[in-house]
């Protein structure tokens, strides 16, 4: 595991996703991805999730490692095509540390 001060994996590769808006889709995954548009987008998430859970249940924690990166890839690309930032995601993290799932399930109930 590399050390990085005060970045994280996740917030180098949401930046490398970011530099690839309006690069041309025929050199890049990523810019063919953004180019065709959030809803896409959600379905190769979509396709992702449930590869990540068949690995979940299989029980191959490297093929789990590997189908987990899909999935938080394409997350990122998601978040980067409807401008969503990562701060406001892990802010909503942080919010709920320390407390109960349970509790935090419960709250967001009432609020609906």
């Amino acid at each position: 595991m590399t050390e990085r001060a005060n970045t994280h994996v996740l917030d180098e590769l949401y930046q490398v996703v970011q530099s690839r808006q309006g690069a041309d889709p025929e050199g890049s995954y990523t810019a063919k991805l953004l180019n065709a548009g959030p809803d896409k987008i959600s379905k190769k998430l979509g396709e992702e999730a449930v590869e990540t859970v068949i690995e979940g249940v299989r029980g191959d924690n490297d093929a789990l490692a590997n189908e987990s990166a899909d999935l938080l890839y394409h997350l990122l690309v998601l978040w980067t095509a409807r401008g969503l930032d990562p701060d406001r995601v892990w802010q909503a993290l942080e919010a709920r540390l320390g407390t109960s799932g349970i509790a935090e399930k419960m709250a967001r109930k009432k609020q609906a």
